[in-house]
């Protein structure tokens, strides 16, 4: 059997390969060289050197002979994916005007395996060690849009969820156990919205709505962040709340009148 191909599920391992690939190159390793590449993705040497190569040739990474790194290029894939769906379009401005009302920052993202994707932001002030822009990553469980989709998840899917997912231990309050997380998810889906205090990151406080897709469902979340030091938990509620919420609602309306074909996320 070819070494690549599955054909009992279809599965390309060549093209998984050459994506986990490009996903070893991040902001703390933004160059490597091709001993770093096969450490970081467990692939051999032979097997990342070949990876490597033809990513140079297609024009996704360049290599001056000792290290690699991604060119723009990539940035297609994720502009691919953009440019096919409303949601980012149809949020910002809404975004915009959430921020011109509560002087924080606001976001929007989607749920993609166990993370939380950005695909649309308005930032105010960096409240966070690491940058955040459309195409960050990070754990679902320990942010507040993370939370409120994983809380209206199919049972289903919320179990297969905790299959796949480590809790780790990102700042002193992160939530590590599952069951104290059921029942985080738990009170969420009852209240409709998520606070989430200092368990991403120490110092960070952030609220988060779910957006509302065709047949209710929940296909997106929106968020303010802020500083714990300006912000406390009843500011969040009394003052963040009720904007974020009307925000969430105007959102997913449009969403719901956009064309059937316009986006999956409008669906």
């Amino acid at each position: 059997m070819d070494e690549t191909t599955e054909p009992t599920t279809g599965y390309v391992q060549s093209l998984a390969r050459g994506l986990l690939v490009i996903r070893a190159f991040n902001e703390s390793h933004p160059q490597m060289s091709l001993s770093e590449v096969a450490r970081a993705t467990g692939l051999s040497r032979a097997a990342a050197r070949r990876f490597l190569h033809t990513l140079v040739h297609l024009g996704y990474v360049w290599t001056d002979g000792r290290v690699f790194g991604l060119t723009p290029r990539v940035l297609e894939l994720g502009f691919a994916y953009l440019s096919s769906v409303s949601l980012p379009e149809i949020a910002q401005p809404y975004l915009e005007r959430l921020v011109a009302e509560v002087h924080e920052s606001a976001s929007v993202s989607v749920l993609d395996g166990t993370d939380i994707v950005y695909v649309a932001r308005v930032p105010t002030s960096r409240i966070m060690t690491v940058s955040i822009n459309i195409g960050t990553r990070f754990p679902a469980y320990a942010t507040s849009m993370g939370r409120v989709m994983l809380a209206h998840l199919p049972e289903e899917e919320l179990d297969a969820y905790f299959d796949q997912v480590q809790l780790e231990q990102l700042a002193p309050h992160t939530i590590t156990t599952p069951a104290g997380l059921r029942r985080e998810l738990e009170r969420i889906r009852a209240q409709g919205w998520s606070l989430v205090d200092q368990e991403l990151e120490a110092g960070l406080r952030s609220i988060a709505a779910p957006i509302r897709g065709r047949g209710d469902r929940v296909v997106a979340a929106i968020n303010v962040s802020s500083h714990a030091a300006r912000t406390s938990d009843t500011h969040a509620r009394q003052v963040f709340l009720p904007p974020l919420l009307e925000t969430a609602a105007r959102i997913g309306a449009d969403l719901r009148m956009a064309p059937s074909g316009a986006s999956p996320l409008a669906r």
